[in-house]
């Protein structure tokens, strides 16, 4: 069994069309980040830039069992990433080339930890699938095997668990009553993205971002730049109420976006892409589930009306047209950010967990 530097074209084709095998045969998966992948392999993406990487391929007898990336990112020098792993099967000597040469480069970088699950930056993903395996991937979060976590396990890493809520919104009523919401109006304003303008947009995004999440364990201060590509790969199926500001004394202080589980429309093998905005905008293809992906306050207005403010928005735009809403991942232990969804979900709807190490002198 041998490990591959993916270090010339072809070789990064195989990793990237063994990535793509992965989500083709199951009806349940959609693969929804090899475009991300591609990027970062072939240095396309503007985080490409503040990035150092290793793509890895295990192979016995030309064939793969196992690949990844091993990321370092310069925004976030303390901590190396198993990124984008994948693998066919459980196979034990093709996870310990993996993690020896994550631990050799994490020493070369002065890196303290090493992450498991982190897909180069939380937006674009954290964490394994950790039960509910027989369900339908949803857009956005991850569908792996079971025997992914028994390769960190083994290894020490710690364990953080995240969870999803989920809510039927057939009759569903505003989770705000009149009299709330009168109050709210007095202090708050919700307007929907300038679709025009999308460069201030995403500059607006980005900081409320920063300020948000700074103290996250795996969040790391984006480029505005970042996440202007973002909105821009995104727009073709983006609307303008899918993100929401709240504003109060005419400032941006906090987000939600939100938008249709678009892996309804996407077939198995396919990722997100033309075909997806056809059946989408084109052809007005039903989607029966929205998603609330991200929810951001500015510190100082956490746990205040902005974020009920935007609730009751989201609620006004898809009443009437889904049948249920998924949110996504929060912190298990993160009593403040699952609020909502204790208080107002019908229940959690997946569990998904993220691996973490800190590297002893010793390994």
């Amino acid at each position: 069994m041998n490990l591959i530097v993916a270090d010339t074209r072809k070789l990064k084709r195989q990793l990237l069309n063994f990535y793509r095998d992965q989500y083709k045969k199951n009806p349940l998966t959609r693969d929804g980040m090899s475009g991300l992948l591609k990027e970062i392999l072939f240095e396309k993406s503007i985080m490409s830039k503040s990035l150092d990487i290793i793509p890895l391929l295990v192979v016995d007898n030309e064939k793969i069992y196992c690949t990844c990336v091993l990321a370092h990112a310069k925004r976030m020098p303390d901590t190396l990433q198993i990124s984008f792993f994948e693998s066919l099967e459980y196979n034990k000597e093709g996870f310990r080339l993996i993690y020896k040469k994550a631990l050799e480069m994490a020493k070369n970088y002065r890196a303290t930890k090493i992450s498991g699950s982190l897909n180069i930056h939380v937006n674009y993903g954290l964490g394994f699938l950790a039960d509910n395996y027989n369900e339908m991937q949803s857009f956005g979060m991850p569908h792996n095997k079971e025997h992914i976590h028994q390769y960190f396990r083994e290894y020490g890493f710690k364990e953080k668990d995240l969870v999803t809520f989920k809510k039927s919104t057939v009759n569903m009523e505003s989770p705000i009553s009149p009299f709330i919401r009168k109050r709210l109006l007095k202090n708050y304003r919700v307007r929907e993205l300038d679709l025009k303008n999308l460069k201030s947009e995403a500059k607006i995004y980005n900081d409320i971002n920063n300020d948000a999440f700074k103290d996250h364990l795996f969040y790391y201060k984006r480029d505005p730049d970042e996440d202007l590509e973002l909105f821009k790969n995104f727009k073709p199926l983006l609307k303008a109420e899918n993100l929401l500001f709240v504003q109060k004394g005419g400032k941006d202080i906090g987000f939600m976006l939100w938008y249709p589980d678009f892996n309804e429309i996407i077939r198995p093998g396919e990722s997100v892409g033309l075909k997806t905005f056809i059946r989408y905008k084109l052809l007005n293809k039903k989607i029966h589930k929205f998603k609330i992906v991200e929810i951001g306050m500015i510190k100082e207005e956490q746990g205040l009306g902005g974020v009920l403010a935007l609730f009751d928005y989201c609620h006004e735009k898809t009443k009437d047209k889904f049948n249920s809403f998924e949110s996504s991942w929060v912190l298990s232990d993160n009593i403040k950010s699952r609020g909502f969804g204790d208080k107002w979900a019908d229940g959690i709807s997946k569990t998904y967990r993220a691996y973490i190490m800190e590297i002893k002198d010793e390994d």
